[in-house]
């Protein structure tokens, strides 16, 4: 669920903190760029784990402040793929069981990935699991807050970075604009149509 990465970043360090260790400061600079901050094909950043290298500071013309080159590793949420991984239920909607795991919320399981058959119940606004027993279907309802094991099938990391002026029109570019707003930067999306996983509920409840 969490691995090490390492990162290489220039720290400036403003003159009023160069009374404090060095690493202390680069280190407070590091956690306020990234913690909780999802970075392109990375992950979900979580705080820093040490550093490994700092090369030669320099203090620029018209700058008091120092940059450091800076080599270290962060601790990132990255789960891999085919990961067990358990959750809170957040809402449903029809597009699918929307996930929570705390600090984290953007993880669907799409319809077709719920254990089958499932419907959506539009009064409750909630999935439902019809099991099938000798005596008759079963309804299970997932509802809100219940916690769920999941398993994760895919990723989607969407660059949400602020790009330039385009040629369309300006109705189009705004529109586009919008969209892109909404994007969560970093999405999993995750599978419970296999035995053992879904509601603990379902299989601990004798």
């Amino acid at each position: 669920m969490f691995v090490l990465v390492e990162m290489t970043d220039t720290v400036r360090i403003p003159p009023w903190q160069f009374e404090r260790k060095l690493n202390e400061s680069i280190a407070e600079e590091l956690n306020k760029k990234l913690a909780n901050k999802v970075v392109y094909n990375v992950g979900l950043c979580i705080c820093l784990y040490d550093i490994t290298k700092l090369e030669d500071s320099y203090i620029f013309p018209g700058d008091g402040a120092s940059h450091t080159k800076v080599h270290f590793r962060y601790v990132v949420f990255h789960p891999f793929l085919d990961e067990i991984l358990i959750g809170q239920i957040k809402s449903c909607s029809p597009d699918g069981v929307h996930v929570s795991i705390g600090f984290f919320d953007d993880i669907v399981i799409p319809p077709e990935s719920l254990q089958q058959p499932a419907k959506f119940d539009e009064a409750e606004q909630v999935w439902v699991w019809e099991y099938e027993t000798e005596e008759g279907a079963h309804d299970l309802y997932m509802d809100i807050g219940e916690e769920i094991r999941f398993r994760v099938v895919d990723e989607t990391f969407v660059d949400t970075s602020p790009t330039g002026p385009s040629s369309a029109e300006p109705s189009t570019s705004n529109a586009t604009e919008e969209v892109q707003k909404k994007e969560a930067p970093y999405t999993l999306v995750g599978s419970i149509s296999e035995p053992g996983l879904g509601l603990l509920s379902w299989w601990t409840n004798s």
